[in-house]
């Protein structure tokens, strides 16, 4: 069951021409209360009107417009009449269709730039004569279409901005959607209000309500069961389906040997406490660890684990409901699973997440996924809104797979029980130092298929090396490592060290995602 939010809201569909920031494009529209979601440019002119669009975004892209191969659109949907904003390469695209002219500069723009109003519009209403963009291109229009004005340039781009009120048709060369482009939000604001006049009707609360109400309708009477682990993507998806059939919903917690430290406990503790939700534990340590054993490559890790976790839920409805069938999981999957799992917008898979690319064919459920298509900050605030604790809420992301995608190498008793200890460690002093609320997540990735020489107690080791990931982020589709102060680092490392004889180095992992992804595997 996927919530088909076109119905009852303002939709801004988001064309993805292989940005770099689609996926923050769409965040930024939902930001202002306006629901937006992410399609390929393939998507045709009826696929748009199905999908009771209200206004459209193109996205930037990394090729020239005028390319021979160069992504393009179906010319149907300028024809549709909805009001369009184009974005970087969007921009160019729109200048190119509508007849205008699209060259490229001698001299490239990329990053901060001066800008400059020149008319007033209202694209560009509460914007100052001058601010400063983020702009990252070496083509430019350098010819408008007819029915439009230029309202903005910059030192080497004299067309920035234009807009046709009568075509509907808006665009900006820079980047509005990130935090270094001053007034960007207001940019975008302008378009979705002034310009395309829609409604700020996408709330925490009319989610909830719609969930619990379309949940109510189809399950009815039937039973339910629901994968929880801890997080707050299950906790949420559980809270809002307990809300809506109460304890016909049954949680199942998989202990597949693959948790952090103290991880069961926490969700008997935290969350049935709270919520006084069925709960039943399956102890399933020993088929993961037997399908895992001899695995070595991440997309299999994955799929192995997405298949066994399938196969224990069907285990225990047996015994939860005397062998009669259970028609539906309950699953806590977000909407950047499903693009990063190559769903939703057409782009590469990036990683099978086990709920997305890692289910089996012979599936026998049908899925009730209430946030598929929620970003994980609004995951969280709806969890406020439903009260759920902070402790629950803001707990730092914690992949399905658990400690396995964090295993460079074989998934083992030994090899699990030195990164479990790892973990630990840096938790705690990450949380003595008050730096839990700082960062996102902070993986601990064990390198099992390296070993590297140390000398510990005057005596040779060959052991191996733990690399510490601490992130920033804010829905994880973009990241930045976190600035650690070196105190901590240093206490993190000497207590790995001293404390787990095997380890011998502790490496820190300063990429930012892109190009690398948060998770090692």
């Amino acid at each position: 069951m996927v919530f088909d939010f076109h119905r009852k809201h303002s939709v801004v569909l988001v064309v993805d021409f292989g940005a770099q920031y689609a996926q923050l494009i769409a965040r930024r529209v939902r930001e202002l209360n306006i629901y937006s979601e992410i399609v390929p440019n393939t998507i045709t002119a009826g696929e748009i009107m199905k999908k009771s669009a209200d206004a459209i975004i193109f996205s930037g892209g990394p090729a020239s417009v005028y390319e021979p191969k160069a992504n393009s659109i179906d010319k149907k949907i300028y024809d549709l009449g909805l009001p369009i904003f184009g974005i970087c390469y969007g921009f160019q695209l729109i200048a190119k269709d509508q007849n205008g002219k699209v060259s490229k500069n001698d001299v490239a723009e990329y990053g901060r730039t001066p800008t400059v109003k020149t008319s007033q519009s209202k694209l560009l209403n509460d914007v100052p004569d001058s601010y400063l963009t983020w702009m990252s291109h070496r083509d430019s229009v350098t010819q408008l279409p007819d029915n439009f004005k230029a309202i903005a340039h910059t030192e080497q781009t004299q067309i920035a901005a234009f807009e046709s009120e009568r075509l509907k048709l808006y665009g900006v060369q820079w980047h509005p959607e990130v935090i270094h482009s001053e007034y960007g939000q207001t940019v975008l604001k302008n378009f979705l209000l002034d310009c395309a006049n829609l409604s700020q009707d996408w709330t925490n609360s009319s989610i909830i309500e719609e969930a619990v109400a379309e949940i109510k309708s189809t399950v009815g009477d039937k039973e339910v069961i629901c994968g929880l682990s801890g997080g707050v993507d299950s906790a949420v998806a559980a809270t809002i389906v307990h809300r809506a059939i109460g304890d016909k919903l049954t949680c199942v917690f998989i202990d597949h040997g693959l948790l952090r430290a103290n991880e069961a406990e926490q969700v008997i503790n935290d969350f049935v406490s709270l919520t006084h939700v069925n709960l039943k534990v399956i102890d399933a340590k020993n088929a993961f660890f037997s399908n895992l054993q001899g695995v070595m490559e991440p997309e299999q890790k994955r799929k192995i684990i997405g298949a066994q976790f399938i196969r224990a839920f069907e285990e225990a409805t047996k015994e939860i409901t005397q062998n009669h069938e259970v028609e539906y999981l309950v699953q806590g999957t977000l909407y950047p699973d499903v693009v990063e799992s190559g769903g939703g917008s057409g782009t590469d898979v990036i990683k099978s997440h086990h709920n997305v690319g890692g289910l089996p064919e012979d599936l026998k459920f049908k899925l009730i996924e209430p946030l598929r298509m929620l970003f994980k900050d609004e995951v969280r605030q709806i969890g406020l809104e439903l009260g759920l604790p902070k402790e629950i809420v803001f707990r730092h992301p914690f992949p399905g797979p658990g400690l396995a995608i964090r295993i460079i190498g074989e998934v083992n008793d030994h090899n699990i029980e030195l990164v479990r200890k790892a973990d630990l460690i840096v938790r705690e002093e990450f949380t003595v130092a008050n730096l839990d609320d700082q960062i996102w997540q902070c993986p601990v990735v064990l390198l099992a298929d390296v070993r590297s020489v140390g000398v510990q107690g005057d005596s040779r080791t060959y052991g191996h090396p733990i690399v510490l990931r601490p992130v920033t982020s804010q829905d994880a589709m973009t990241a930045d490592w976190a600035k650690i102060p070196f105190n901590v680092l240093e206490k993190v490392s000497t207590r790995v060290t001293n404390e787990i004889p095997e380890i011998n180095r502790v490496i820190l992992d300063i990429t930012s995602k892109p190009p690398g992804s948060i998770e090692w595997e």
